[in-house]
């Protein structure tokens, strides 16, 4: 699935896909695993989706973030979310 081709993501998908972007623990290999967007495409869709200005910002972030990429994160860290949430199934997550 590309960026490029946009039927196949929904705009559930879309708001989700922006809502891990921007989360600072969230590594682009977790949006990967479940969308299967690589770190280029989901840059190409945060440009089109956000205002420009957003778009600047969020990309500082992710160029300081060292969660963001899992070979700059620390060692102990190789989960994709947080360990207090429970399984998370098709990008649903289970209620608490």
């Amino acid at each position: 699935m590309t960026v490029t081709n946009k039927t196949n993501l929904d705009d559930v998908a879309i708001d989700r896909i922006i809502e891990m972007a921007w989360e600072d623990r969230t590594p682009f290999d977790a949006i990967q695993f479940q969308f299967g967007l690589a770190e280029a495409d989901v840059k190409a869709l945060m440009k089109r989706e956000l205002k420009f200005s957003s778009y600047k910002l969020w990309r500082k972030r992710v160029e300081k973030c060292k969660t963001k990429h899992l070979a700059k994160r620390v060692e102990g860290i190789d989960r994709f979310k947080c360990k207090l949430q429970r399984a998370i199934s098709n990008n649903k997550i289970s209620k608490r």
